[in-house]
Protein backbone atom coordinates (compact mmCIF):
# COMPACT_ATOMS: atom_id res chain seq x y z
CA UNK A 1 0.00 0.00 0.00
CA UNK A 2 1.47 3.33 -1.10
CA UNK A 3 -0.74 5.72 0.86
CA UNK A 4 -3.55 5.61 3.36
CA UNK A 5 -6.10 8.08 4.72
CA UNK A 6 -8.71 7.65 7.42
CA UNK A 7 -11.86 9.60 8.24
CA UNK A 8 -13.10 9.10 11.78
CA UNK A 9 -16.53 9.82 13.21
CA UNK A 10 -18.16 10.52 9.86
CA UNK A 11 -21.85 11.33 10.44
CA UNK A 12 -23.32 8.48 8.42
CA UNK A 13 -24.30 4.94 9.27
CA UNK A 14 -21.84 2.26 8.15
CA UNK A 15 -24.55 0.56 6.09
CA UNK A 16 -25.15 3.69 4.00
CA UNK A 17 -21.43 4.41 3.66
CA UNK A 18 -20.80 0.88 2.33
CA UNK A 19 -23.23 1.56 -0.53
CA UNK A 20 -20.94 4.37 -1.73
CA UNK A 21 -17.55 2.73 -1.16
CA UNK A 22 -18.64 -0.36 -3.09
CA UNK A 23 -18.89 1.88 -6.16
CA UNK A 24 -15.17 2.78 -6.12
CA UNK A 25 -13.46 -0.36 -4.79
CA UNK A 26 -10.73 -1.46 -7.23
CA UNK A 27 -11.10 1.56 -9.53
CA UNK A 28 -8.37 3.98 -10.53
CA UNK A 29 -8.07 7.11 -8.41
CA UNK A 30 -9.16 9.44 -11.22
CA UNK A 31 -12.19 7.30 -12.03
CA UNK A 32 -13.11 7.08 -8.34
CA UNK A 33 -12.95 10.88 -8.04
CA UNK A 34 -15.38 11.24 -10.95
CA UNK A 35 -17.76 8.63 -9.58
CA UNK A 36 -17.85 10.27 -6.15
CA UNK A 37 -18.26 13.75 -7.62
CA UNK A 38 -21.52 12.75 -9.34
CA UNK A 39 -22.93 10.35 -6.74
CA UNK A 40 -26.07 11.74 -5.13
CA UNK A 41 -25.48 10.32 -1.65
CA UNK A 42 -24.54 12.71 1.16
CA UNK A 43 -21.68 10.52 2.39
CA UNK A 44 -20.03 10.71 -1.05
CA UNK A 45 -18.70 14.18 -0.14
CA UNK A 46 -16.94 12.78 2.93
CA UNK A 47 -15.51 9.81 0.99
CA UNK A 48 -14.32 12.22 -1.72
CA UNK A 49 -12.53 14.30 0.89
CA UNK A 50 -10.80 11.21 2.34
CA UNK A 51 -9.82 9.99 -1.15
CA UNK A 52 -8.27 13.37 -1.98
CA UNK A 53 -6.33 13.19 1.28
CA UNK A 54 -5.00 9.73 0.38
CA UNK A 55 -3.91 10.98 -3.06
CA UNK A 56 -2.12 13.94 -1.45
CA UNK A 57 -0.41 11.54 0.97
CA UNK A 58 0.82 9.46 -1.98
CA UNK A 59 2.14 12.55 -3.80
CA UNK A 60 4.02 13.88 -0.79
CA UNK A 61 5.80 10.62 0.09
CA UNK A 62 9.52 11.26 -0.67
CA UNK A 63 10.58 7.61 -0.19
CA UNK A 64 8.35 6.17 -2.93
CA UNK A 65 7.71 8.66 -5.74
CA UNK A 66 4.61 7.63 -7.64
CA UNK A 67 2.67 8.92 -10.62
CA UNK A 68 -0.90 9.88 -9.70
CA UNK A 69 -2.31 8.27 -12.88
CA UNK A 70 -1.05 4.85 -11.69
CA UNK A 71 -2.90 4.94 -8.36
CA UNK A 72 -5.95 2.79 -7.69
CA UNK A 73 -8.14 2.12 -4.66
CA UNK A 74 -6.68 -1.11 -3.35
CA UNK A 75 -8.16 -1.20 0.14
CA UNK A 76 -11.31 0.54 1.35
CA UNK A 77 -13.56 -0.33 4.26
CA UNK A 78 -16.00 1.13 6.77
CA UNK A 79 -16.17 0.40 10.48
CA UNK A 80 -18.85 1.50 12.88
CA UNK A 81 -17.87 4.15 15.40
CA UNK A 82 -18.90 4.17 19.03
CA UNK A 83 -22.52 5.17 19.54
CA UNK A 84 -22.09 5.70 23.25
CA UNK A 85 -22.49 9.47 23.17
CA UNK A 86 -24.93 9.66 20.28
CA UNK A 87 -28.06 8.18 21.85
CA UNK A 88 -31.16 10.32 21.62
CA UNK A 89 -34.70 10.12 22.98
CA UNK A 90 -37.96 10.57 21.10
CA UNK A 91 -41.28 11.23 22.86
CA UNK A 92 -43.65 8.28 22.82
CA UNK A 93 -47.27 7.77 23.92
CA UNK A 94 -48.29 7.75 27.58
CA UNK A 95 -45.26 9.73 28.80
CA UNK A 96 -42.71 7.20 27.62
CA UNK A 97 -39.61 7.79 25.52
CA UNK A 98 -38.12 5.71 22.73
CA UNK A 99 -34.35 5.65 22.39
CA UNK A 100 -32.69 5.81 18.99
CA UNK A 101 -29.04 5.84 18.03
CA UNK A 102 -27.32 8.31 15.68
CA UNK A 103 -24.71 6.13 13.98
CA UNK A 104 -21.25 7.19 12.85
CA UNK A 105 -18.51 5.57 10.76
CA UNK A 106 -14.75 5.28 10.43
CA UNK A 107 -13.77 5.18 6.73
CA UNK A 108 -10.30 3.96 5.66
CA UNK A 109 -8.94 4.23 2.10
CA UNK A 110 -5.68 2.66 0.92
CA UNK A 111 -4.09 3.42 -2.45
CA UNK A 112 -1.58 1.38 -4.39
CA UNK A 113 0.20 1.76 -7.74
CA UNK A 114 -0.64 -0.42 -10.73
CA UNK A 115 2.15 -2.22 -12.54
CA UNK A 116 2.54 -0.68 -15.98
Amino acid sequence: MIAKARGVYVDCSPQKARLVIDLIRGRSAAEALNILRFTRKRVARDVLKILRSAIANAESNPEKPVDVEDLYVSNIFVDGASTRFRRRMMPAPMGRAYRFVKRQSHITIGLDARES
